[in-house]
C-alpha cells in the first residue's frame, strides 16, 4: 500500500475502533506518540493476519526492519520511521515492541490454548506491551503502575476475544480456553452455530466476568497517573468497562449478538474514573 494510503486506512480505523477515546484532545506531542503506536500495532496486526504471502516470513522481515531503530538506522518502513521519531523522543525500549511481532508468529502456529494462563501468556506478548509503550509515551516506568498497566491490557485483550468469538472459529482461531470449553460442556462445533447455545451463553457470562474482574483490580492505575497520562489510560479503562457492559447487554450470545460499546457509554464511564 502507498504510504498515504496506509496513513489514511490507519487513521479510519483509529475513528472506527475509538483508539484512545481522547486521542483527539491530547497536546501534539503525546498525541504524535500514540498515533505512532497505534499505527505500529495495526501494521503487525494486518501482517499477521490477512497478508497476503508468507505472513511469518514477513513478519520476520519486519521486525529486522524493526531493529534499525536501535542500531541507529532509517527503517524502510513508513509506519516504522514515524514511530523512530517517537523511540527517539522518549528514550522508549525495544522489547515491547518485538513481544508484539511474537505474539502474531505465534498465531501462525497456535489456534487453541489449553488453560486460561496459557492464554493469559499470550496476552503478555499480544496487549500488555501496548500499556508499557503507552506508558513511555508519558514517561512513567514505576513497576505498580506497570503491572496495573498490563492487569487493564490483559482485560482489554480478553473482551475484544469475547467481542469476536465467531469471527476468530471463523479465520480457524478458538481464544476460549479448551479447560473452560470442556468445563461448560461447549463442543467447538457449537461456536459455528448462529445464535449461542445456553451452555455457551454461561460460558461467556463466566468469562466475561473474569476479564471485569482484572479489569476492575488494574483500573487503579488511573489514580497513580497524572495530567494527559491520567486522562489517556482512563480511556483505555473506560473503554473496557464499555465493552463488559456491552457484553453483558448480550446474555451471553455472542454470537447472534455485537457487542459493541456506544461512545455515550464509554464517554460517562470515562468522566467517572478521571473523577475518582
Amino acid at each position: 500500500m502507498h504510504p498515504d494510503g496506509l496513513q489514511k486506512e490507519l487513521g479510519r480505523r483509529e475513528q472506527s475502533e475509538n483508539f484512545p477515546v481522547v486521542l483527539k484532545v491530547l497536546p501534539g506531542a503525546p498525541r504524535a506518540g500514540l498515533h505512532a503506536i497505534y499505527g505500529y500495532a495495526r501494521t503487525v496486526d494486518e501482517l499477521g493476519d490477512s497478508f497476503p504471502g508468507d505472513r511469518t516470513a514477513a513478519l520476520h522481515a519486519f521486525a529486522a526492519d524493526l531493529d534499525r531503530i536501535w542500531a541507529g538506522e532509517e527503517p524502510d518502513h513508513p509506519v516504522l520511521r514515524r514511530l523512530r521519531r517517537v523511540v527517539q523522543d522518549h528514550n522508549l525500549e525495544p522489547d515491547p515492541f518485538r513481544r508484539l511481532i511474537l505474539a502474531n508468529l505465534q498465531d501462525q502456529t497456535v489456534t487453541r490454548y489449553q488453560t486460561f494462563e496459557d492464554l493469559a501468556g499470550y496476552c503478555r506478548l499480544s496487549a500488555d506491551p501496548v500499556g508499557r509503550m503507552v506508558l513511555g509515551v508519558f514517561g512513567v516506568n514505576d513497576p505498580e503502575t506497570e503491572r496495573l498497566s498490563d492487569l487493564v491490557c490483559t482485560a482489554l485483550q480478553l473482551v475484544e476475544h469475547w467481542q469476536d468469538v465467531a469471527e476468530d472459529r471463523r479465520a480457524g482461531r478458538i481464544y476460549l480456553p479448551q479447560e473452560d470449553l470442556t468445563t461448560y460442556g461447549v463442543p467447538e462445533s457449537d461456536l459455528d452455530q448462529p445464535t449461542a447455545s445456553a451452555a455457551l451463553r454461561e460460558l461467556m457470562s463466566f468469562e466475561t466476568d473474569r476479564a471485569a474482574r482484572l479489569l476492575d483490580e488494574g483500573a487503579a492505575i488511573v489514580g497513580r497517573l497524572h495530567g494527559w497520562a491520567r486522562l489517556s489510560v482512563a480511556g483505555f479503562v473506560a473503554g473496557g468497562q464499555a465493552t463488559v457492559r456491552a457484553l453483558r447487554r448480550t446474555g451471553g450470545d455472542v454470537l447472534s449478538h455485537q457487542a459493541r460499546p456506544s461512545k455515550a457509554d464509554t464517554l460517562r464511564l470515562l468522566l467517572k474514573a478521571v473523577a475518582r
